[in-house]
């Protein structure tokens, strides 16, 4: 073989050996907020939202969805604006739970016990952070 070719694959090698580690290497756990996100006055069906959130999702995504650090991400983030995560993304991942794509956390289980309705009401808990803290 060729010196290039032999640089090639050890290139090729080195590159793909990174990838693997890094996509399958997790945060430590240390449950820190990963955002700081400002929290808005409320409207009644958001405070609803809030209240569900906080009972069915803050263990892991933080009391304002700010994400905790080896735990889940914030969903105060520009990867879950309405143009990249619509309210149906939201919906499927709670009923069906979501293989990880964006973030190192892993897999996000199913939401045990939250129907469409209650889905809904915590959805624009979240669009409301959104919109308060700039992502549209």
């Amino acid at each position: 073989m060729s010196k290039n070719l032999n640089y090639l694959i050890l290139v090729i090698i080195l590159v793909g050996g990174t990838v693997w580690y890094l996509k399958g290497s997790k945060p430590e756990a240390t449950g820190e907020p990963m955002a700081e996100v400002l929290v808005p006055q409320l409207t009644s069906e958001e405070q609803e939202g809030k209240a569900l959130f906080a009972e069915n999702c803050s263990s892991c995504h933080g009391d304002n969805a700010e994400g905790r650090q080896g735990f889940a991400p914030s969903l105060v983030h520009t990867y879950y604006k309405p143009s990249h995560h619509a309210d149906i993304a939201f919906q499927l991942a709670a009923k069906n739970g979501v293989r990880q794509h964006h973030w190192t956390f892993g897999d996000m289980p199913r939401v045990e016990g939250v129907d469409e309705s209650d889905l809904t009401l915590i959805i624009s808990y979240i669009r409301k952070l959104q919109v308060t803290n700039g992502i549209e």
